[in-house]
């Protein structure tokens, strides 16, 4: 058998992730490729670095995109913040607070959870609890954006209260990061990572993390070696630290961040702010042609995430089948549920490049025509 060039299918994508990928970011990928100490290259991890504050809306110094998917970002913050010695609050509402804990015990921390309902937002006051009857917490994690779920919880509220007891807040943006409002400085995050594939709607296997100088600090500082040579960021932040010649550390996926440069390049162009509203208003859209197929929001109005929208799969109705006749019919994809919600639940995707009205409403025709079927 002689095997063939692989193409494709062109799909819609409006799963949980990855999502649709621009014209123009599928061209950049396409670029001559240039060694990843090449002059040319270094000049353009600058820009980089300085988009991704702007994404972030943050000052920090430590801003810089791993070289891996999200899931390496969330392994690179919590690796490099903790030692064995550490106590941790985490907050777990859904699949993705859930790995943060497995993280927090392969490290040998210890570990406090804060248990919140699947499809809800983390409960401010249960956080506040936890941490007056935990003194000895030095750290608080939680997600924001809820991929599992499309549950939205309120980073600034929870980042609060985790500095009113002087803890170091660890957050996962994946899901949220140029989708829903996200400030890093004014809302005091101190380690945060995101996905470049969501609502960058760049290609999968990019991480974008930032670090406060405070965190920055405790990773200078630690006595104990990082457990991860790859991900130790005190040898990584030398390589994304400007001024100049770089120090070597990996070799960089260099025409993916071609592609992330290109996505935040139209996400700067389009404006943060914009960007935001635009997930919104189509979600708004979304919503509205969701309930007139009868379909029900698992997450109440004033906790769901624009971007994940989970709906119950109504009863008689098989989950598989509908998703297939969906990818073989429109060649159009959705998302079926995760953890608790799986079989029971579809999400489906708004962000980036996909959250525009003709997606919206190729996703309402086709549902209801497979429902119908």
């Amino acid at each position: 058998m002689t095997i063939q060039s692989f193409i494709p299918p062109q799909r819609t994508l409006m799963g949980p992730g990855p999502s649709d990928v621009s014209p123009r970011v599928l061209s950049a990928l396409g670029r001559p490729t240039v060694g990843h100490l090449d002059p040319s290259f270094v000049g353009m991890m600058d820009e980089v670095k300085s988009l991704l504050q702007y994404a972030f809306k943050t000052n920090n110094t430590y801003t810089m995109a791993v070289s891996a998917p999200g899931s390496a970002g969330m392994e690179a913050c919590f690796v490099n913040l903790l030692t064995p010695e550490d106590t941790v609050v985490v907050c777990r509402n859904g699949v993705f607070g859930a790995r943060m804990i497995e993280n927090v015990q392969r490290i040998g921390a210890k570990v406090i959870i804060v248990d919140c309902p699947w499809g809800r937002a983390v409960d401010p006051q249960a956080l506040e609890d936890t941490l007056k009857q935990n003194p000895q917490a030095g750290f608080v994690a939680f997600v924001h954006a809820e991929t599992s779920t499309g549950a939205l919880s309120d980073a600034k509220t929870l980042c609060s209260i985790a500095k009113k007891y002087d803890c170091l807040t660890i957050v996962d943006a994946v899901t949220s990061l140029a989708g829903v409002e996200l400030r890093v400085d004014d809302w005091g995050i101190d380690a945060i990572y995101s996905g470049s594939q969501k609502c960058l709607s760049c290609v999968p296997g990019l991480s974008p993390v930032s670090f406060s100088d405070k965190a920055a600090e405790v990773i200078k500082n630690r006595k104990l070696p990082v457990q991860s040579w790859f991900l130790d960021q005190s040898l990584v932040m030398e390589y994304w630290s400007g001024q100049g010649k770089r120090s070597y550390h990996h070799t960089a996926p260099v025409n993916s961040l071609y592609a992330l440069h290109e996505s935040l390049v139209m996400l700067q162009n389009e404006g943060l702010e914009q960007s935001w509203a635009r997930h919104k208003a189509q979600h708004d859209k979304l919503s509205k042609g969701l309930r007139d197929l009868g379909l029900d929001y698992i997450v109440p109005e004033q906790e769901r995430l624009p971007q994940l929208n989970s709906v119950y799969i109504p009863k008689g109705i098989d989950d598989v089948k509908v998703r297939q006749y969906l990818l073989n019919e429109y060649n159009l994809e959705i998302g079926a549920g995760l953890g608790q919600f799986a079989g029971e639940a579809w999400r489906i995707g708004l962000m980036g490049y996909a959250a525009r009205s003709e997606n919206v409403a190729l996703c309402l025709a086709a549902l209801k025509d497979a429902l119908t079927q």
